[in-house]
């Protein structure tokens, strides 16, 4: 069984990526980084998935789909 995606805040997301958050919300906005979940009325995260798979390879990130879900099996 595979384990539920954690949702991690931007303290785990400086420090997973090296980007300053300035950086990490420029890029979300050209499309280039992956976007927040609201998770609370004053709180956002990433998706770890998402976070590892920018990690994984920055330059060829792109959101999975353009609705903000993911794919069935993702």
């Amino acid at each position: 069984m595979r384990e539920p995606d954690r949702i991690v805040r931007l303290k785990t997301v400086l420090a997973r990526t090296g980007l300053s958050r300035s950086t990490i919300y420029r890029k979300m906005g050209e499309g280039t980084f992956p976007a927040q979940l609201r998770i609370s009325v004053n709180g956002a995260g990433w998706r770890e998935s998402d976070i590892n798979r920018w990690i994984a390879d920055p330059a060829a990130w792109r959101p999975t789909c353009l609705s903000g879900s993911h794919p069935k099996g993702d």
